[in-house]
């Protein structure tokens, strides 16, 4: 296993995958998983309601956000990796975090959901050999493999992470 090459994913997705410096998936649990569930269950409660400028996500819609990617992310690795050569399509992202309703939920409840998908995310990735990591299938359009989707998913996270630290906190 290694990072993931070009032709493995939309271009769209290097800023993600660049965030990471994992040589492959199994290394992204190892180096990244503590850093980031310490990161976001470590958020300030102060913070929850807090957004950077008007129109702009609150701190409990950017974590409801990275959690429900992690979701879509995870079942799109795990379709690929069993060889669903289902296309799947794209989703918007400010659909989900509208009807989400995080703002109505308490801060320790979006944290305890986000704990939650991570264990899952990383079980799932544990589990998968190096055959099936290589699997392709097709993600909006573009043909992706399970690897690339794993480091999509680290990298999306240390995205929100960068921009927490610099306009959250």
């Amino acid at each position: 296993m290694s990072r993931p090459q070009a032709g493995e994913y939309n271009s769209f997705f290097e800023r993600y995958i660049n965030q990471t410096k994992a040589q492959n998936a199994h290394a992204l649990l190892e180096e990244l998983t503590a850093v980031l569930e310490n990161f976001y269950t470590g958020l300030p409660e102060s913070k929850a309601d807090y957004a950077y400028a008007p129109g702009k996500w609150t701190l409990k819609e950017v974590l409801q956000h990275v959690t429900d990617t992690e979701r879509i992310f995870s079942y799109r690795l795990l379709r690929i990796a069993r060889k669903d050569a289902t296309p799947l399509p794209p989703f918007e992202e400010n659909d989900y975090v509208v009807n989400a309703d995080a703002n109505k939920r308490s801060f320790d409840a979006i944290k305890q959901e986000f704990l939650a998908v991570r264990k899952s995310s990383n079980l799932l990735i544990e589990s998968l050999t190096e055959a099936q990591l290589n699997h392709r299938g097709i993600v909006s359009g573009t043909e992706t493999s399970a690897n690339a989707i794993a480091f999509i998913l680290f990298g999306h996270l240390m995205h929100h992470k960068g921009v927490i630290e610099e306009r959250y906190l």
